[in-house]
């Protein structure tokens, strides 16, 4: 039995990871910014579980907050992250490529050697893509930390609480009939299931030979954004007409918007990054430890309720 600090507790990704960890013995330590976010964390778990969890309050842009949190920590999962913002790229680099650095930094001042990161697959280091570039970076500073660190580059995730598949599905309750993709919908992508990135994080600690070594996660199918759109209209029992729109089109309201700061369901930079797929082998999470990712289809039911009913309890 390990202690390990998770960040990024709260979410998406955390409120998975955090319970697969507790079901292999682990303790952990949750990482959250406030109060309420402790209280979320330990509400997503059985009665019987939250002894073992130990609510720490530290802000990777913070770095003064971090020492303290990692007392008597032996490994850290890395999962914070935020997936746009309002400052062209600026809080994008704060969060996710300086909050890396400092969570390293940390780590390395307190003596905790043990380092799996979150990042992302088909991020590239350019200027033009913001959340790119900031996650390009981060993975960066990991593999030159000289910690035992591993990295982890999921595809899209899916599962309960998601943000992709919940904001496409938002999208068709909305719709008058139509479910709007970008350009030609032939974007490719690689979903996994989170509860498969749950279990690689927690192999990942448990094997040495993991390492100073970086891995590309992806379900066992490759899917275009058009037929994404179409497996969540089946999930939801909506029929919707899948209509392709012109990117210049989608960038011009996505941009009006950002400048009021108005909610909109993408981001200028994320149509950009649609440019270069998001896949990879489709046998790299078999090949590398050793078990087959689950399918997608037919398993996007909880789509049926909005996000805040996906919650447990």
């Amino acid at each position: 039995m390990s202690t390990i600090l998770v960040t990024g507790a709260r979410g998406f990704v955390g409120s998975h990871v955090i319970p697969e960890l507790l079901e292999r013995g682990h303790r952990v330590v949750a990482l959250v910014r406030s109060d309420e976010a402790g209280r979320t964390v330990l509400r997503r778990l059985p009665a019987d579980r939250r002894p073992a969890v130990d609510v720490r309050r530290g802000d990777v842009t913070r770095p003064e907050t971090l020492p303290d949190a990692l007392a008597g920590v032996e490994a850290i999962v890395h999962l914070v992250a935020i997936p746009r913002d309002w400052s062209r790229g600026a809080e994008l680099l704060l969060v996710n490529t300086e909050g890396t650095r400092s969570m390293v930094e940390a780590a390395r001042s307190v003596g905790v050697r043990r380092f799996v990161h979150l990042g992302a697959l088909g991020v590239a280091d350019e200027p033009t893509l913001h959340y790119a570039r900031s996650k390009a970076k981060a993975e960066r500073i990991v593999a030159e930390c000289g910690l035992d660190w591993t990295i982890l580059k999921p595809s899209l995730q899916w599962g309960e609480r998601d943000g992709f598949f919940n904001i496409v599905a938002d999208l068709v309750r909305l719709s008058p009939g139509i479910v709007p993709v970008p350009g030609n919908g032939k974007s490719r992508f690689q979903p996994i299931a989170v509860s498969d990135v749950a279990t690689v994080v927690g192999l990942s600690l448990e094997r040495s030979e993991t390492v100073g070594r970086s891995y590309e996660l992806g379900g066992p199918r490759h899917w275009t954004y058009r037929e994404i759109a179409r497996e969540v209209c089946a999930a939801m029992g909506r029929r919707r007409a899948i209509v392709p729109v012109p990117v210049p089109l989608i960038r011009l309201v996505a941009g009006s918007s950002e400048l009021v700061r108005l909610p909109f369901p993408v981001a200028t930079d994320q149509l950009r990054q649609l440019r270069l797929d998001n896949i990879g082998s489709l046998d790299a999470v078999e090949r590398g430890f050793g078990f087959v990712p689950r399918a997608m289809e037919g398993q996007l039911g909880y789509l049926r309720r909005k996000k805040r009913a996906q919650e447990p309890g």
